[in-house]
């Protein structure tokens, strides 16, 4: 269909474009940005004015729950919850079960996902078989099923002669692999070191379990070329060591979560399990760390570390409940919010959720979708609109994800999304105006 968007807000940050003028689309992809082809004939003329015309959002850490955790989120559902936010592309880890270390698996996940027709799911395959951090997966042929990349998910390595292997291998064949820094015998606690877990009497998760792991991947790194991405980086310490990383020329990349962008240990409050969380919120100086580090480029992107999780796992004590949070539908907001309350250019503030995220899977795209998380003459057609004036206040009854607990339920944000397209097909529609 073709599809003419008319007076809207345009940005696109890998550009800096900024102006109000109109889109058109055609088969799937975009033929024009403020200059619509004269014998260009819509099918469908949306109306944005008022609204922001944006790439639709890449976010590189969202846990769809299948195959094997249903019972906390179905594709279906965790699909939808995503154009609702605006995300039109994400990135998924290996921990489903079973665990995604062969390539069959793989092929059947995003094959379920292309029959939805709604957001592009880029899978993470397995570091090692069943994740037991033993036995390396066959990275090629997770590959050319479609993998982007290869990670751990949550389970740390314990053997770092394990760890060196995998980025020897990875390093012969150009692949990324993405860890979450963790040391396997500091990072078991459920909250950050402190007072207050001390007051709480809950056990603690120190710094070093983060700074630890860093060094590690770092002089594995500098021995063997791998290219690695660090998932949800969480300390000032940890943002300190990167920045260095990447003066020094690792090939580095970063992300951080909302909930360590937003939030602190303090916010777990009297034992809200909604706040537990991995890795766990810590205090106000890693949070100011993080989000100068955001600001500056140190850390690459944001993202909304998407985890739901059922009433039975989450409505327990602290100390036993699943770590996780639903936050795809969040991602647009709080990095609207971040932006409102530190001051941050509205343009540098959308590339940490669009086109920054998607150089991180950039090298594995391939041309067809090269353009993903970019707004370009010639480029994929996925395309979000929000209204930047509306607030809205989250809660079970705005979530469409299954999962509905998130430490931020009762915050009201700035930012509501009108309308998604993916690959030019209107995946989600709040009311978009002809």
């Amino acid at each position: 269909m073709k599809i003419l968007i008319k007076n809207g807000r345009v940005i696109n940050p890998a550009t800096q474009f900024d102006a109000v003028c109109d889109v058109a689309i055609a088969s799937g992809r975009i033929i024009g940005i403020a200059n619509t082809p004269a014998d260009f004939k819509p099918g469908k003329v949306i109306d944005a004015e008022g609204c922001i015309v944006l790439p639709g959002l890449v976010d590189l850490a969202v846990r769809l729950r299948e195959p094997g955790y249903e019972h906390e989120g179905m594709l279906e559902s965790e699909m939808a919850a995503a154009v609702a936010g605006g995300v039109t592309s994400v990135v998924c880890p290996p921990d489903t079960d079973p665990v995604l270390d062969e390539p069959g698996l793989v092929e059947m996940l995003k094959f379920r996902a292309e029959k939805l027709h709604q957001s592009r799911v880029f899978p993470l395959g397995a570091l090692t078989r069943s994740l037991k951090g033993a036995v390396l997966t066959e990275m090629v042929e997770l590959t050319e099923a479609g993998c982007v990349g290869f990670s751990q998910a949550e389970v740390a390595l314990e053997d770092t002669l394990v760890l060196q292997r995998a980025l020897q291998y990875a390093s012969t064949f150009g692949y990324t692999v993405w860890l979450r820094p963790q040391d396997f015998h500091l990072g078991k606690g459920v909250a950050a070191s402190g007072p207050l877990a001390t007051r709480m009497g809950l056990s603690g998760v120190p710094v070093a379990a983060e700074t630890i792991a860093l060094y590690t991947i770092f002089e594995l790194m500098k021995s063997t070329g791998a290219s690695v991405h660090l998932c949800r980086l969480s300390s000032a310490a940890g943002v300190a060591l990167v920045r260095q990383a990447k003066r020094d020329g690792l090939k580095l990349s970063c992300d951080i979560s909302i909930n360590s962008l937003q939030l602190t240990d303090a916010d777990i409050g009297y034992f809200d399990s909604r706040a537990r969380l991995n890795p766990p919120l810590r205090q106000q100086r890693d949070r100011d760390a993080l989000r100068a580090a955001l600001a500056d480029g140190t850390v690459d992107a944001l993202v909304s570390d998407h985890t739901p999780v059922d009433e039975d796992a989450k409505t327990l004590p602290f100390a036993e409940a699943e770590p996780g949070a639903t936050g795809l539908e969040l991602l647009l907001s709080q990095a609207l919010k971040w932006s409102e309350q530190d001051g941050v250019p509205l343009l540098r503030a959308l590339s940490g959720v669009t086109d920054a995220p998607a150089r991180v899977i950039g090298a594995t795209l391939g041309t067809l979708q090269a353009s993903v998380g970019q707004l370009v003459e010639g480029g994929v057609a996925d395309v979000c609109i929000f209204d930047p004036a509306e607030r809205w206040t989250v809660g079970p009854q705005t979530l469409r994800s299954q999962g509905k607990y998130t430490p931020f339920s009762g915050y009201e944000l700035p930012g509501r999304v009108r309308g998604t397209l993916v690959g030019g097909h209107v995946a989600f529609d709040a009311g978009l105006r002809g």
